[in-house]
């Protein structure tokens, strides 16, 4: 099978956008449950990968993906995991913290994942394609040119630009940076609807998703908080010795280090975040 893209035609209704799970079964089982109160179909439900991350159910996490029937790219975790690399891929700097502490989860995620959930990983494809409203419609990660770019709203326009231009598409919708955002210009929009596996650094322990529907014939996207049971989410990571940093800011919402961060976003931790 060519996993590198897949085009799933036009897409009409309601559709949930998430990424990041990291293996935060808890966060999942109650976006699932969104889903369903919202009415929006499996098929309808797309994530940005990285469904395997730093929380403690990475095999239950997958599974569970799995049997909702959710649509999903591959993040650069799941690139690792499908070649056997040693690490996560994350592109941190070597040495930084984030470099460190990916030593701790990546190698027990690797560990506890089964055969079956490694061959549904390995079908996973790098790039999702569709349209909606008219409006040509792709899915990545990082970026079009990189898996592990971090591409956030203070992001230069000349950035994005380049991937609208090389992948002839109106709407990206990407992930890896664990940050919520919209960024339109000239027609053209780009929007990261935030991770569900990790606080996204305002204080808060509810995490993001987003929903696309149309109304009066124009797209809609409305970024959603997600209430979870993290306490149970915090236990399990601790109880597994994984980083009691990322465990502490599934509490506080805080993250524990910002170096991946730009100035602007940087200067944002712990504010509210609104659109």
């Amino acid at each position: 099978m060519d996993n590198k893209k897949i085009d799933l035609g036009h897409i009409s209704g309601k559709t949930l956008l998430f990424g990041g799970v990291y293996s935060n079964l808890q966060a999942l089982e109650a976006l699932k449950k969104v889903s369903e109160k919202e009415g929006i179909p499996a098929k309808n439900c797309i994530c940005t990968g990285d469904i395997v991350g730093y929380c403690a159910q990475p095999e239950e996490t997958v599974q569970f993906f799995k049997e909702w029937g959710a649509k999903s790219i591959v993040g650069n975790v799941e690139i690792q995991l499908r070649e056997n690399a040693n690490d996560c891929g994350c592109d941190f700097r070597a040495g930084s913290k984030c470099d460190n502490l990916s030593q701790l989860w990546y190698p027990f995620a690797k560990s506890k994942l089964s055969s079956h959930s490694l061959d549904f990983i390995k079908e996973m494809p790098n790039f999702i394609r569709f349209t909606y409203a008219n409006k040509k419609v792709l899915v990545v990660h990082g970026s079009l040119f990189n898996v592990s770019e971090f591409i956030f709203k203070s992001t230069d326009w000349s950035i994005k630009e380049r991937n609208f231009k090389e992948s002839n598409s109106d709407l990206i919708i990407a992930g890896h940076c664990g940050l919520p955002f919209i960024d339109t210009k000239n027609n053209k929009t780009w929007l990261n609807p935030g991770v569900i596996g990790m606080p996204a650094n305002n204080g808060k322990p509810t995490v993001w998703y987003a929903i696309l529907e149309t109304k009066n014939r124009e797209i809609t996207i409305t970024h959603k908080k997600l209430a979870y049971d993290y306490k149970l989410t915090n236990q399990l990571m601790l109880t597994k010795q994984l980083p009691k940093e990322y465990a502490k800011t599934i509490l506080t919402g805080i993250w524990e280090n910002t170096e991946i961060l730009p100035p602007t976003e940087s200067a944002n931790q712990g504010k509210k975040i609104s659109f």
